[in-house]
C-alpha cells in the first residue's frame, strides 16, 4: 500500500513513544516538518482519525475540552519503518514556474523577466526563513534537530540554486 506522507509524518512524531495530543503534533509540525511538507490543522486532525482508524495510532488519553492523547501501536510503528525502508518514488515533479518557462514567448519580455525576479525574491525570502530555523534549534540533542538538520542543509542549497538559476535565466533573456 502506497502510505500518504502526511500519515508518515505524524507516525514520525509519535515514534519517540511518547503519546502527544492533535495540537502538540501541530506545534512540532509547524515548528520543523512543515517546511519540507507543509500542512494544514484539519489536514492534520482529519490524518490522525484515519491512523485511529487503521489501528496505527490509537486515543491514549483524552482531556478538557475534547483534547486527545495519541500513542503509535506497534502496527503503525511497523507501518513506519517499512516506509522508510522502501525506495520513494521519483516521478516528475510538477512545477508551475517551468511550466511557464516553456511559453515564455506568449508574454512581453519585461513579464518574462519579472516572473525570475519575483521567484528570486520568493526563494530568497524561504531561504532567509530557513535560515533563521537553523538559528533556533542550535542544541542539536533531539533527533528533529539533529536530522531536521540534514534536510534544512537540503533547503538551503535548494534556494542558493534556484536563486543562481533565476540570474542565470534572466542573463539569457538579455541576449
Amino acid at each position: 500500500m502506497k502510505w500518504m506522507s502526511l500519515r508518515n509524518a505524524l507516525l514520525g512524531l509519535l515514534d519517540d513513544d511518547e503519546p502527544a495530543s492533535g495540537y502538540e503534533l501541530m506545534k512540532v509540525f509547524d515548528s520543523s516538518l512543515a517546511n519540507v511538507w507543509p500542512a494544514t490543522q484539519s489536514q492534520v486532525y482529519t490524518e490522525l482519525n484515519r491512523l485511529a482508524l487503521d489501528g496505527l495510532i490509537t486515543v491514549s488519553a483524552t482531556g478538557p475540552r475534547g483534547r486527545k492523547d495519541y500513542a503509535i501501536t506497534p502496527a503503525g510503528k511497523q507501518a513506519l519503518r517499512d516506509w522508510l525502508g522502501s525506495t520513494p518514488s521519483h516521478r516528475p515533479h510538477r512545477s508551475g514556474l517551468l511550466l511557464r518557462v516553456f511559453f515564455l514567448d506568449s508574454i512581453p519580455d519585461d513579464q518574462a523577466r519579472d516572473l525570475f525576479v519575483d521567484h528570486r525574491e520568493q526563494v530568497r525570502a524561504q531561504r532567509d526563513r530557513l535560515r533563521e530555523i537553523g538559528i533556533a534549534i542550535t542544541d542539536g540533542t533531539d533527533v528533529i534537530s539533529t536530522h531536521g538538520r540534514i534536510a534544512l542543509e537540503f533547503g538551503l542549497r535548494k534556494a542558493e540554486m534556484e536563486m543562481a538559476w533565476a540570474d542565470w535565466a534572466l542573463d539569457q533573456l538579455k541576449r
